[in-house]
Order: C-alpha cells, then sequence, then structure tokens
C-alpha cells in the first residue's frame, strides 16, 4: 500500500488532499476548521466565446503579418461586440466550500490519504484525545461521505457558496445569486446562469454519516437532493473498492530507490484516476478541483498547446487507455465544427483547426491571436490518437476519429505551404508556441515546431492508410522530401567568446532561443512529435548542440508544466540523471506545502515566474494550480523506462546513476504489450514480455548485443519478433 501524509494547518484550498471522480472533486484543508471545497468539472458559463475563424482568413493573417497591418490583426481577432451584461470569455465556475467546526479545542492534525483505495484518514484532536473521519466518494455517482467516528460531538458545518467571493464580479454580467435552503441537518445551493444550466450542491449529516452530493443540468438542486435521498453507503463502499482493485490491478507498478521520485509516480497514478474518470468530463487545467475564492485561470479550458496532452501523457503506458473516453467522446462531437473553422479560415474543406484554448463548446476563448493560428495544436492531437490506436488496435477508432485528425491536420498545413524557387516547401507565416505572446514579431518562415508537427503527419499517414485500405496521397512524400525538418542557423556557442560557432535548431528562421522560454517547442522534432533520431549523424550535432544552448538558457523563465517536459527531453537524448534532476527541481519549486501542482513557482528564486501580476506574492492567496505538470512529471518516469523511437521501443534506456537497482511491472507500450523488468547495477537483468495483440515488434531490451530469449542465444542490440496474441516471452542478460 501506499500512503501520503498532510499535516494540519492547511491554510489555502490547492495545500490541500484531493479526491475526485471526473465530475465532482473534493479538496481537503483547513486550520482551526475542516473545509472541504468542492468542485464540479463541466460548470461553465459559456457566454463571450470568440469565433474569429468565421470574420477573417489564414490568407488575411498572412497578409496582415507581411505587410505591417497590425491593428488590422488585432481587429480581426478581438472579440465581438458585447452589452455591459456579457462577460468578456467563457469560464467554468466552483460551487462551495464546506467548513466543519468541533468545538471545545478540537483542530485538524493530520490526514493520510492511502492511494491505492482513496480513503483519506482525517484525524483531529484538543491536544489530549484524538479521532479519526473517514471521507470517501463514488467513483461512479456525484457523492461523498465524511464518516464521523463514535465519541467525538458532531461538529457544527457551514456551506459558503463560491458566489461570496466572486458574486459581485459575476452579478455585473446578469448571474444571480445562488438559491440557499438551510435545515437543521441540511443545507442546499443552486447557482443559475443566464444561459446555461445550472449546478447544485446538497450536504446532509445524518446520524454520524456527513453526505455530500453535486449535480449539473435541469432541475440540478433536485436531483443533487435525489442523490442525498437514495444514498446508500454500504453500496457505494463496494462499489468504490471495487473500482479502485480494477484500476490499481491495471496499474503499472514501479517501486523506485528515491522516496521523492516515489511519491511522484504514487500521486500521480492516484490523480490520474480522479482526473481521467471513464464516465467523467474530459480533464481541462485544473479537472474537477475548481476554487471557490476566485474563477479559476484561464478559465479552467481546453488548452491543447500542451495543457491537455501532458495531462493524458501517462494513461497510456500506465495501462488506462479507456480514461481516453471523456475525451475522444468530445472531440468526436467538435469534429463538425473543426471542420468548418478550418474551411472557412483556410479555404480548405477538408482541413481542421482546432484553436488552442476552447470552452466545452470548441469555442475560443480570448484573443491570442498567435494560439488560434497554432496548427500544431490539432497534429498534436492527431498524434495522441495515432498513439490509442496504436496501443488498442482499435480499428473502428482510426477510422472514425484518428484518421480525420491526422488528414484534417495535415490539410491545414498543406493550406499555409509554399513552394519555393529551388523546389522546397516552407511555411512563410508560423509561429511558435507562447513565444512573444502576442506581439506583432511573435511569428516567423518555418518554425521548428510546426515543421515537427506536418512532418509527424507526414511519416504516419502512408501507415494509417495502409490499415484501413486507403489509397496514399502523393503529398506525405512531397512533405518528407522537401519540408525542413527544424530551421537551424550557425550562431556564436556562447556570448561571452562569440568566435567559437555552432548550428542548433531555431525558434522559426532567423530566431535564436535568447532567453529562458518556457515553451521548448523548438525542440519538438525530439519530444513530442519523435520525427529525428537523436543519434542519426545527420542530426547528432545540431541536436547535442540545440540541447547545449537550451541548458545554458536555464529554467529562469519556466513555468510548472514546462520542467516535466525538460526531463523528457532529457531522456529521449540519453541525459537520464539530468532527467531525474529536473523532476527534483520541479517538486522543489512547482509543488507547494501540500503537494498542489503550481503553474508559477512556489517562491522566489530559482524562477522569475512567481505570482506574476497577482499583487499578492508573499501571501500566495493566488497561488495558481493547475493539474497537468503532476502527471507530466507520471509520464517522464515512463518515459525513463521505456521509450517509443523511430526505430522500436526502448528499455531503460537512459541510465540513471542512484537507479542501480530496480524493477517496474506492467508499463504498457504498442501492441497492447506489458513489459516487466528487473534493473541491476544499472543494468537490465531480466525482461518479460506479454503480448498484447499480434503483430510485429522491433524492441531494443537494453542488455547489450548478446542475451537470452526463452532460453534460445540472441545477438544484437535489437529483436524483431513477430508476436502471437497472449505470448509471453523472457529475456536474460546472457
Amino acid at each position: 500500500m501506499a500512503y501520503l501524509d498532510w499535516k494540519f494547518p492547511l491554510p489555502r484550498t490547492h495545500t490541500g488532499a484531493l479526491l475526485g471522480n471526473g465530475k465532482m472533486g473534493l479538496m481537503v484543508w483547513g486550520e482551526s476548521s475542516l473545509n472541504i471545497t468542492v468542485g464540479r468539472a463541466g460548470f461553465w458559463d459559456h457566454r463571450g466565446a470568440n469565433d474569429f475563424s468565421m470574420r477573417t482568413t489564414y490568407d488575411e493573417v498572412a497578409e496582415c503579418l507581411q505587410a505591417g497591418h497590425y491593428e488590422r490583426l488585432k481587429e480581426l481577432f478581438s472579440p465581438p461586440q458585447l452589452s455591459e451584461d456579457q462577460p468578456p470569455y467563457p469560464t467554468q465556475m466552483g460551487l462551495g466550500e464546506l467548513r466543519f467546526t468541533f468545538g471545545d479545542g478540537v483542530t485538524p492534525r493530520q490526514m493520510r490519504l492511502n492511494t491505492e483505495t482513496a480513503h483519506l484518514d482525517i484525524t483531529v484532536g484538543d491536544g489530549q484525545q484524538e479521532w479519526t473521519l473517514v471521507l470517501g466518494q463514488d467513483m461512479g455517482d456525484e457523492c461523498a461521505w465524511l464518516q464521523i467516528p463514535d465519541g467525538l460531538p458532531l461538529p457544527e458545518f457551514e456551506l459558503i457558496p463560491s458566489w461570496h467571493w466572486i458574486g459581485d464580479q459575476r452579478s455585473r454580467y446578469g448571474t444571480k445569486a445562488p438559491i440557499l435552503e438551510h435545515h437543521q441537518t441540511c443545507v442546499a445551493m443552486e447557482q443559475s446562469l443566464p444561459d446555461d444550466p445550472a449546478a447544485a450542491l446538497v450536504c446532509q449529516l445524518n446520524d454520524n454519516l456527513f453526505t455530500i452530493a453535486s449535480a449539473l443540468g435541469e432541475s440540478a438542486l433536485a436531483t443533487a437532493k435525489q442523490r442525498i435521498d437514495h444514498f446508500d453507503l454500504f453500496l457505494a463502499e463496494n462499489r468504490r473498492d471495487l473500482w479502485w482493485e480494477n484500476y490499481y490491478e491495471r496499474s503499472a507498478k514501479a517501486p523506485f530507490p528515491d522516496p521523492r521520485i516515489q511519491e511522484i509516480w504514487d500521486y500521480g497514478i492516484y490523480k490520474q484516476a480522479g482526473l481521467t474518470t471513464p464516465g467523467g468530463v474530459a480533464a481541462t487545467l485544473q479537472g474537477p478541483w475548481l476554487e471557490s475564492y476566485q474563477l479559476p485561470p484561464w478559465s479552467c479550458d481546453y488548452h491543447f498547446n500542451i495543457n491537455l496532452q501532458m495531462v493524458y501523457w501517462p494513461c497510456l503506458a500506465t495501462g488506462h487507455a479507456d480514461h481516453f473516453q471523456p475525451l475522444w467522446d468530445l472531440i468526436k462531437s467538435w469534429l463538425p465544427q473543426l471542420q468548418q473553422a478550418a474551411s472557412a479560415f483556410f479555404q480548405n474543406e477538408h482541413a481542421l483547426m482546432l484553436p488552442h484554448a476552447v470552452d466545452d463548446r470548441c469555442r475560443a476563448v480570448g484573443t491570442f491571436w498567435t494560439g488560434c493560428i497554432d496548427s500544431a495544436c490539432t497534429a498534436w492531437m492527431a498524434q495522441m490518437a495515432w498513439q490509442y490506436y496504436l496501443f488498442t488496435g482499435d480499428e473502428k477508432f482510426l477510422k472514425e476519429l484518428a484518421f480525420p485528425l491526422l488528414s484534417g491536420a495535415f490539410e491545414t498545413y498543406w493550406s499555409m505551404v509554399e513552394e519555393a524557387s529551388d523546389g522546397s516547401l516552407h511555411f512563410p507565416v508560423s509561429v511558435s508556441p507562447e513565444f512573444k505572446g502576442s506581439r506583432d514579431d511573435a511569428w516567423g518562415a518555418d518554425a521548428s515546431f510546426q515543421l515537427a508537427a506536418c512532418h509527424f503527419l507526414a511519416q504516419t499517414l502512408p501507415a494509417a492508410a495502409e490499415i484501413l485500405g486507403t489509397s496514399l496521397d502523393n503529398r506525405w512524400h512531397t512533405v518528407q522530401e522537401k519540408l525542413p525538418a527544424y530551421s537551424s542557423a550557425i550562431y556564436p556557442r556562447t556570448r561571452d567568446y562569440p568566435e567559437y560557432t555552432a548550428e542548433r535548431i531555431e525558434l522559426w528562421r532567423g530566431m535564436d532561443l535568447i532567453e529562458s522560454h518556457r515553451h521548448h517547442s523548438h525542440l519538438g522534432a525530439i519530444y513530442p512529435f519523435c520525427t529525428i533520431d537523436p543519434n542519426d549523424p545527420a542530426h547528432t550535432d545540431v541536436v547535442k548542440n540545440s540541447i547545449y544552448h537550451w541548458i545554458r538558457t536555464g529554467p529562469g523563465a519556466w513555468s510548472g508544466w514546462c520542467v516535466p517536459w525538460a526531463s523528457i527531453i532529457h531522456a529521449r537524448v540519453g541525459n537520464g540523471d539530468g532527467a531525474v534532476s529536473w523532476l527534483n527541481f520541479w517538486k522543489d519549486h512547482f509543488t507547494n506545502m501540500g503537494r498542489g501542482t503550481l503553474h508559477d513557482a512556489d517562491f522566489y528564486g530559482a524562477t522569475t515566474l512567481y505570482q506574476v501580476g497577482s499583487g499578492k506574492s508573499l501571501n500566495k492567496t493566488n497561488e495558481i494550480m493547475q493539474i497537468e505538470a503532476g502527471q507530466g512529471a507520471l509520464h517522464a518516469l515512463c518515459e525513463l523506462l521505456v521509450q517509443d523511437r523511430l526505430d522500436g521501443v526502448h528499455v531503460f534506456p537512459s541510465s540513471v546513476e542512484s537507479w542501480q537497482n530496480c524493477s517496474f511491472d506492467g508499463v504498457c507500450i504498442r501492441g497492447g504489450h506489458k513489459l516487466t523488468a528487473t534493473i541491476e547495477n544499472g543494468h537490465v537483468q531480466s525482461l518479460i514480455l506479454k503480448v498484447g495483440s499480434p503483430g510485429a515488434l522491433t524492441l531494443w531490451p537494453g542488455m547489450g548485443d548478446a542475451y537470452l530469449i526463452d532460453g534460445k542465444p540472441h545477438e544484437g542490440l535489437s529483436c524483431n519478433l513477430v508476436l502471437e496474441a497472449g505470448q509471453q516471452l523472457r529475456f536474460e542478460r546472457s
């Protein structure tokens, strides 16, 4: 069993322990009182979306940029004129906060979470005597319960709606105060919205059992009350325990020798369950864990220029492909809108267009023009859909979603490409995510991130088409042959010795990485798109020089989510110790006292991104929690154990000095196969491959060039296997 402990006081919402089921999110914290903040994923005020793609075209945007017509550009992406009672952008909203006061000097002391059963034991006491309350949550319904032990006087409780904090702001936009109902042992709240379904929160104390229910939709209050009335603790406990037992039975396991790294793994696997729950709401920047005291940062929307991808990255390797279901259902429902937007914006009826920040109706949030023309957002989701197919072998999914995304994203890029006089292909206007924000000069030709994304599509589409029996498109080969893999140029290796030069990857043509930047997009060909082999002599020197320069610029402007990505890049180029060191850096600087995962640093000194603009940095009341970095750190650990590269699957590919003796069990790879390995003295000693679906696999077992496969000698660093379903192969170092 894996346990995590918290000690009170926990003075802020996001310092608390988390429980979630994909819809209802609980954050448990407090000082003199025990507080449970309740959020409900999907509680949207949809007003204020920016349908920019219906007002302009890519060609017009490119013309504005190339001609320097920047005022016109701002007009094109500005939101429509809204009346004063309309909010400027869509946003999700929190529900409320429950406060339990025990009296007689009894206060919360500590909490213990069993990550494998989701039991949260909360100890309260007065210095002489202690009692333990148990908080649980149903994984199939919007219900939770707090069991109060015998002998502990029943606490007083109150429900404070989020309106208490945000009411002045939202009332300006026509939102009314919530309906509140108070009874002796029950309190109920329903928050209505002008144009969207209401959300409700109902709480009831019955003997020693405190029950909590939420609901969203028509008759939300009545639905939540019904959940309370029909709540069956015995049924819910059994259902929940079975859910968690099944979840961990399928989960990859990795006992690391470093307890700090182990905590990243244990809490990451646990949070993945409540963040990406099948049957829940597709995860946003905070998932179901929305605070009450403010509108969540960046609307708690869907960010497709890394954040959502990072949330879902580890689901495949850890054995939970089914956790993609809410996301795929959402994107399938968007396909008509993606096609309509691309047809209007790119003048290409076969293209698909996914802006970088949208609400759950796929309508753009904000006016960030560079994000709106970042076609890698669509390509990146196409990559994840392809990877999902590789793991599951689901040809229906490939036909209905993965291939449309792959081909639609390619069409988007084809609409942007131009042919030079020498026959080469280029993107005259492109962006590198978040570099220079949305300034007039935040663009250039042949952004390396876009080149990598387009190459991934061109490399993958032929394989996908062959599986589906679809004809090949000559343009795919043309892109592979004539579009640069990345932009590069020769620069001084360092500024203090400018006479020594080196070729390295640029953000776009003529734009070097001039300072620390949180989006490592120029290295996208290394990861996530993996379109080049860093060990290929054609790229080795450029990659080495680029990594050197990237390290030298440092983390001075990094955010929380970009640190796990940096760890993965190091793992991909063989810097295993560097990869682990960045995970420790992330844990030190971008998690708070309660393991909350932060966008800005927890303290000032290692990065300049520290509560920028909040004006309340010292007391951290406005700390920005985003959930993706913890999941990215979990995935970074998976990448240190197993990597899927251009030339096959590599086991324990990056040596880690502090992991001389370790193991892992059930890490999933393409084909639905599972790998179990033992590492001794820094080398893979034994490996078991449990075959999922039949087919071919190139495996690099990490045992040198001579080893045994089921007792038979094999020579060569890699082996080409033809596998049968249900087969099990054992590899041993000879």
